[in-house]
């Protein structure tokens, strides 16, 4: 299966060079990227008759290009070259390029950068293959120039000049796309800096493994879907990289199987602890991600007032009615919970529950938390002549929303969860799970390395969401999801994720696979949403229905 791990710049230069010294030349490296950059344009766009600008600078990435032009024109694309700051000197991919008689055009030539903006004007692709990886300095100059010339065509192609439409139309394709080679120019690939002279990229073919900083906003704006491009890096050079990209190819690989003989257990049964008077919505919402995506049986544990408003939403799920008062669940609940907890594969507690003493003081009982304080410090129910909390014996555990938050009320929260457990808190209540004085926003500032270490700290699957979600394993896993979809920030978006994910942990995959597949399949399930309804409008509701097509799409 492979391994898209997600690198640093210093990284890649370190599997190139050993790459090399291995026998893989670079030569031969750069081959494979110019080639399979022209492939990816093919695939994605197409090559055939199309008028395709190549835009080439000094280095390697210029080289890529020279290659990637070669292919192009191989696949009968009418090629141009616009070369910045390059040696014509036994530049041998520039002297095949002029041997297939490609027009070639130097910026020293082009003093008020006229040619280049006649090229932007006839393209319908321009590959960016100017800078590379290598950047981490403010552009300057002449290639600041160029790059405001290309964006000023674009903007021009995009939106003539000289047209007001009383009604707005629906272009088929854009005016122009743009593909970056390995890396937008202006991007750095480390921090995800990105100056305000690059060109937002359509498509990016980045090449062995994509660069952490293209994960990381606001560079992550730039880069468009990015295609990784083989370029026979040893895979062995990269085995003790832990985070990685999640990709459809690794999702399938973990779907559990659908077999003929099936019935409704063979897809595991799911219980759901969710709702309230005042959310009635996110327990639907829940329960219908869980339905969604395969789950043999879901069971609502609901207030007993809300269960006729869910039921009417959520016709397929059976249901367990629970004490409450005021309408939101009441301590009395553990007890019921407790008699039924064998007869399920796994549990969501959570979503919509509220955050009043009563339901709080119900998590607390339920997971074995003490709420009085002891010496100083909230204590825990502990094990027989121990000072260690007591874990008890529930099915694989994910916890959500108000479940999260009456955790974080109560030191060493962690100690009484049982192995496995799945948390997916959002950047706040990660902040409050961590009880240090941690802000949301220092956390978004490293999602990767947070949700590493608190993974590892309290030995639970961490689901940090929000674009482009992390998810984490104790044992040092670390996925990054490539989805930043604004559809998807929306109320009870992530009811349907944990739906999702304790859907998937019931049918009996692993924590951390269920996860990464949960948060997929959702992500995926809003980008189709957002392809028909487009940014604005989509709602949690629009999700569920399109969970069984992200599944068909991944398989």
């Amino acid at each position: 299966m492979y391994s898209v791990k997600l690198i640093t710049v210093e990284k890649s230069r370190y599997l190139e060079n050993k790459a090399n010294e291995g026998g893989l030349s670079f030569a031969t490296m750069m081959e494979n990227a110019g080639r399979r950059t022209a492939q990816a344009i093919g695939h994605r766009i197409g090559a055939k008759g199309r008028p395709i600008l190549v835009l080439v600078g000094p280095g390697n990435n210029g080289g890529d290009g020279l290659v990637a032009a070669h292919y192009l024109w191989e696949m009968g694309a009418r090629v141009s070259c616009y070369l910045w700051k390059r040696d014509p000197e036994e530049d041998a991919n520039l002297s095949r390029v002029k041997e297939d008689r490609v027009p070639v055009v130097w910026t020293e030539d082009d003093a008020d950068l006229g040619a280049l903006y006649s090229l932007v004007a006839e393209a319908e692709v321009v590959v960016d293959a100017l800078l590379g990886v290598g950047v981490s300095r403010p552009i300057e100059g002449r290639l600041k120039e160029i790059l405001g010339q290309v964006q000023r065509g674009i903007a021009e192609r995009r939106t003539p000049q000289g047209l007001a439409e009383v009604f707005p139309s629906e272009r088929a394709e854009p005016g122009v796309r743009i593909v970056a080679v390995d890396c937008p120019s202006g991007l750095d690939c480390d921090t995800g800096y990105l100056d305000p002279a690059a060109l937002h990229a359509d498509l990016t073919v980045t090449f062995g493994y994509p660069k952490v900083g293209m994960l990381r906003f606001p560079g992550a704006e730039a880069v468009g879907d990015i295609v990784v491009a083989d370029i026979a890096l040893p895979p062995e050079l990269a085995k003790e990289v832990a985070l990685e990209m999640a990709t459809p190819e690794r999702i399938r690989a973990w779907l559990p199987a659908r077999p003929r003989s099936a019935h409704k257990g063979t897809f595991g049964r799911a219980l759901i602890v969710a709702g309230s008077v005042n959310y009635v919505g996110a327990a639907v919402l829940a329960g219908a991600g869980a339905k969604r995506v395969g789950t043999g049986l879901v069971t609502m544990a609901l207030p007993m007032p809300i269960q006729p408003s869910v039921a009417a939403s959520l016709t397929e799920a059976t249901y367990l009615l629970l004490p409450h008062d005021l309408g939101v669940v009441a301590s009395g609940a553990v007890e019921v919970l407790y008699e039924r907890m064998g007869e399920y594969d796994a549990l969501l507690l959570g979503p919509g529950l509220t955050h009043e003493q009563e339901t709080v003081a119900f998590v607390h009982a339920f997971l074995g938390l003490e709420q009085a304080e002891r010496k100083g410090r909230i204590g825990f129910l502990s094990s027989a002549g121990t000072d260690e909390p007591k874990q008890l014996d529930l099915p694989p555990l994910v916890v959500d929303a108000d479940g999260l938050n009456a955790l974080a009320a109560v030191d060493r929260w962690w100690k009484v969860l049982p192995t496995g457990t799945i948390l997916t808190p959002h950047p706040g209540e990660m902040a409050r799970l961590m009880r240090n004085g941690t802000t949301a926003q220092e956390i978004q500032a490293d999602r990767e390395g947070v949700a590493q270490r608190m993974a590892a700290e309290w030995s639970t699957v961490v689901v940090l969401k929000g674009a482009l979600t992390v998810v984490a394993s104790p044992d040092g896993r670390v996925m990054v999801l490539p989805f930043a979809n604004p559809a998807l920030a929306t109320a009870g978006s992530g009811d349907v994720l944990a739906g999702a994910i304790v859907g998937l942990r019931a049918q009996g995959m692993d924590a951390f696979e269920a996860a990464v597949a949960g948060a997929y399949l959702h992500a995926l399930a809003g980008e189709l949403a957002r392809a028909e309804i487009g940014d604005m409008g989509v709602v949690a509701g629009d999700l569920p229905s399109r969970l069984p097509l992200a599944l068909r799409r991944i398989r």
